[in-house]
């Protein structure tokens, strides 16, 4: 290659001479311009500058770009099939429309509206921005039915730090069984407000103080004794045997109280026989990934699939699919009965098997009867197992299949008929068609 460029040099340069003579021809011909006689001595030859050089050098390499074809590799042709797939999604999910209130996104039928919840003080379904606020007022207005119980859940729920919630209930357990121990000694039935330890461990976690209020403490100054002034202590009259039995029941109750949590709405909705039983459109909220994080996923496909065609050990794979597992909060699952119909539930991610086979039996209209559920895969889900819904690859969606214990076939097929419906009255009632 290089000696046919050099060819083409030194071609070019032959060219570029001007028009040759023959030696014997007479240069005093009247058409042709008087050439300069020779002098017999050669005009001497400048070398071309460095920048002339750098320039020849320049061009050749060009020509020779120019020539050289280009080879594709393997990788090149992933990379290119990575980028068509993101171009087409980025095309797909930038149907937004710039109005005077700002982007509209694109209409779609969603599969479920969003993620919602539900409060045991109340009954009422929230949205998750909801819960939180709806359930502390819930627990404020139960001081006024039973404070004792309002402050062990006000303790439970509204501390994120629970080792310091459980600090602070062991210092109270610790007050009331002095004060059992020593029911006629007033230094055990007072705590000084500005006591370090009680500031530091006790007043600092919310629901504390009103607890201590609820079981008989009151605010009182007290003097100090040999000075004028005086300090602010909680205060607990004498009590009766009785009254320090139910004080022991209290501070048992304050260190077995568990947090108030709403809890995950099902959303159980049936469906008619549809194709679309596969096809799933879920809300943001089924991720645990931000907006950012999902554009930041898109990008890196790339690096995906390359990855993915590299030789892993079975160790790196499994920690790959952990870390897949934990962009899901939620999953939306269908469950395919005999009859064709769909039933259609929202799970936490992490909720075990169990709650799956727990949702489907209280659907039936014979629930006590056994059944089994089937994965994508055809692998039974075993429902003593105790594994979760993420480790089952059933997230953020999937299809599970229902089907009845051989027993319960058996009986089907000697009844000689099969059951009309599966699913109890209620849902069928409101029952719907996917699209």
């Amino acid at each position: 290659m290089k000696k046919f460029f050099e060819d083409i040099k030194k071609d070019v340069k032959f060219k570029s001479a001007g028009p040759g003579k023959k030696l014997t021809e007479d240069t005093s011909d009247s058409t042709k311009p008087q050439a300069k006689q020779s002098t017999g001595r050669s005009q001497p030859r400048h070398a071309p500058t460095d920048g002339a050089q750098r320039a020849g050098a320049a061009a050749l390499a060009r020509i020779e770009q120019q020539q050289k074809p280009k080879v594709f590799t393997s990788q090149d042709a992933i990379r290119n099939q990575v980028k068509r797939e993101l171009e087409a999604e980025a095309a797909a999910t930038a149907a937004t429309t710039e109005t005077p209130a700002g982007p509209v996104m694109e209409s779609r039928h969603l599969s479920v509206s969003g993620i919602y919840f539900t409060c045991p003080l109340t009954g009422a379904v929230l949205t998750k921005s909801e819960r939180e606020p709806h359930i502390k007022e819930a627990i404020l207005m139960r001081f006024s039915e039973d404070p004792v119980v309002a402050s062990i859940m006000m303790v439970h729920t509204f501390n994120k730090d629970q080792d310091k919630v459980k600090g602070a209930v062991e210092i109270i357990n610790k007050y009331i069984d002095n004060i059992c121990k020593n029911p006629t000694e007033e230094k055990y039935r007072k705590i000084k407000l500005t006591n370090k330890i009680f500031q530091e461990r006790v007043s600092c976690v919310e629901g504390c103080q009103e607890f201590l209020q609820a079981l008989g403490f009151e605010r009182t100054e007290l003097p100090i004794d040999g000075q004028d002034t005086s300090e602010e202590f909680l205060m607990l009259a004498e009590q009766d045997e009785a009254s320090l039995e139910l004080l022991r029941e209290r501070g048992e109750q304050l260190r077995k109280g568990e947090p108030v949590r709403a809890q995950l709405d099902r959303q159980p909705q049936a469906f008619r026989p549809s194709p679309y039983a596969t096809h799933f459109d879920l809300p943001p909220e089924f991720y645990n990934l931000t907006a950012e994080e999902l554009k930041r996923e898109q990008q890196l496909k790339s690096e995906i699939v390359e990855r993915n065609s590299m030789l892993r050990t079975k160790a790196m794979r499994e920690r790959e699919e952990q870390r897949e597992r934990k962009k899901y909060n939620y999953t939306l699952l269908r469950v395919r009965l005999p009859d064709g119909i769909l039933l259609q539930g929202t799970f936490l991610a992490r909720e075990k098997v169990a709650a799956l086979y727990q949702f489907v039996r209280g659907s039936l209209e014979d629930g006590w009867q056994p059944f089994e559920l089937m994965a994508p895969a055809g692998k039974k889900l075993i429902e003593d197992e105790d594994v979760a819904l993420n480790e089952c690859n059933l997230v953020p969606s999937a299809v599970v299949t229902f089907s009845w214990d051989e027993a319960v076939l058996a009986d089907i097929a000697a009844a000689g008929k099969a059951k009309t419906s599966v699913l109890n009255q209620n849902l069928l009632e409101n029952i719907k068609v996917l699209s």
